[in-house]
């Protein structure tokens, strides 16, 4: 079996990690392709296991570009060959459209496109545009999978996509093996010593997820606390200069992509996001399975994620005072932090584990490709 992925980035976001989980748990049996629609994007190659049959051509046609009748043909000849397309987010759409309008007479083999959220572009706003395209483009599409109950409302209600296409999945992890505590020296270049405590972040380090705003939320904390932020992306110069400019930089570190949180993330004390958009982050689910409290704007799902107990410090999206004071009331309490963080723990054991998420897409591409079982 031959899968073509078509991704906007493979850099080592949430939907990123995710596919890479998938492939793993799909096992030997099935070949992938995976095309990023910003060539070099593909940091998220090492989370798949190296014994599984994945190539990174370079002569797939570019996902970027107009979408010109001449221009999508090429995209849907370079599908001929596939027996499965599956497709993400805005930068992989014109491969989209070049399925249903082409697929048809060409034969193509069937497509199943996922969203996961939005970049800076249409954080606040959703353009009409775009809106309408997709409406088009995923008219031959045999599913929509969406992790989040915002994008499902979405895709039901602006994108007109018919209830039998779109399947909610949430985002899981292997919750238990987030529940042992990592060496103190487990992260590349950075210690964490015995009077330390860390907020902490798993992030792609791009303009959405506005890491200057945590920067700036976690710079009046005192002198024992540090800011960890975990990834890679063109903002890393923007964060450094912020917590420069705060007199922070000291106490802010970026490590770079880590491939296997679960041997980190229990070394943070506050789990904290500062997205502008999210819609069901892994991070925070990570983060929940490891017992950290979380800090976030209540962007997307993340206020129905989390633990009740937890909800107090979900806050206004944008607000930067807001979230300094949810930071603020957890660094001061110890006690609070475990009981919140023993909540969310409890919470994404029994929610968000790996094997609910590993069978419902197996059920979602199988019914795509009109087979019993995928993989």
């Amino acid at each position: 079996m031959r899968v073509l992925h078509l991704h906007s980035s493979f850099h080592a976001g949430g939907k990123e990690l995710r596919c890479a989980k998938l492939i793993n748990a799909f096992g030997k049996g099935i070949e992938h392709d995976i095309v990023s629609a910003i060539p070099d994007a593909l940091d998220a190659h090492e989370a798949i296991s190296p014994h599984m049959k994945v190539r990174y051509p370079r002569d797939f046609p570019s996902l970027q570009g107009k979408p010109l009748p001449r221009r999508l043909e090429r995209i849907a000849r370079a599908l001929l060959g596939y027996d499965l397309v599956l497709t993400y987010n805005w930068g992989a759409m014109d491969a989209v459209m070049a399925h249903t309008l082409l697929g048809p007479r060409m034969g193509l083999p069937p497509l199943v496109h996922h969203e996961d959220g939005f970049n800076h572009d249409e954080a606040v706003k959703l353009k009409t545009t775009r809106n309408w395209y997709r409406r088009v483009a995923l008219v031959h599409a045999e599913a929509l999978v969406v992790p989040s109950r915002r994008l499902e409302e979405i895709a039901l209600n602006t994108w007109a996509q018919p209830r039998a296409k779109v399947h909610r999945i949430a985002n899981g992890i292997q919750t238990a093996a987030y529940g042992r505590k990592p060496r103190r020296d487990a992260l590349p270049r950075v210690i964490k010593h015995e009077d330390d405590l860390w907020i902490g972040t798993v992030a792609g380090l791009r303009p959405v997820k506005d890491l200057p705003l945590l920067v700036r939320a976690f710079s009046t904390l005192p002198d024992n606390w540090q800011l960890v932020i975990l990834g890679e992306g063109p903002e890393r110069e923007a964060i450094i200069q912020q917590a420069i400019a705060l007199d922070v930089g000291h106490r802010v570190h970026l490590p770079g992509f880590i491939a296997d949180p679960a041997k980190v993330i229990g070394l943070f004390d506050i789990f904290a996001l500062s997205s502008q958009s999210e819609q069901f982050p892994i991070s925070v689910v990570e983060a929940m399975a490891a017992g950290l409290p979380v800090a976030s704007p209540g962007v997307g799902d993340v206020a129905a994620m989390v633990a009740a107990e937890n909800r107090p410090f979900i806050v206004s999206p944008g607000s930067e005072a807001e979230l300094a004071l949810a930071l603020e009331k957890l660094a001061a309490d110890p006690v609070l932090r475990r009981h919140v963080g023993a909540a969310n723990q409890v919470r994404a054991r029994a929610e968000y584990d790996e094997g609910t998420m590993v069978a419902a897409y197996r059920q979602v591409y199988a019914r795509a490709m009109k087979r019993e079982r995928f993989g």
